[in-house]
């Protein structure tokens, strides 16, 4: 399994904003210190908010927060929000299938259950554990250590 450069950048800026929870956050900040262009940053950030899990503000004295608390947000479920579940490999997928050993492929079945683990473990992680007692984390995530 891949995860993809968007969902990568999710996780930072989620963990991110978690590390810094007592203000509003900018994304110029964020994409200094998280080392991702403010670009795809804003498209993330655009999407993070849609799927409720950022609350952002606009204007001079704007920036965004979690949306709730850092212990309700599940790591599984911003993965599958972000990547949407992306087919294993092509005997997955609807469309373009070509495999014509689908209906009765042993490896369908293992691969299913391998990107079902995968998730599984992810849906016993927190945000909150992810930032929580990090101190190294911790101390990178905050705006003074970014900027040297």
């Amino acid at each position: 399994m891949r995860i993809t450069k968007r969902t990568n950048i999710a996780a930072r800026l989620l963990m991110y904003c978690a590390a810094n929870q007592a203000r509003l956050v900018t994304k110029t900040e964020i994409a200094e210190c998280c080392n991702v262009s403010e670009n795809h940053l804003a498209q993330v950030i655009n999407q993070l908010s849609q799927l409720g899990y950022l609350d952002t503000h606009r204007g001079r004295n704007g920036g965004m927060r979690l949306a709730r608390g850092a212990d309700t947000i599940r790591i599984g479920d911003v993965f599958r929000d972000v990547e949407g579940e992306p087919p294993a490999t092509e005997c997955f997928a609807d469309a373009d299938n070509s495999c014509p050993l689908v209906s009765s492929c042993r490896l369908r079945l293992a691969l299913t259950d391998a990107v079902s683990g995968f998730y599984s473990s992810l849906d016993e992680i927190t945000l909150d554990a992810l930032v929580c007692d990090n101190t190294d984390l911790l101390r990178m995530l905050q705006p003074i250590a970014c900027s040297r």
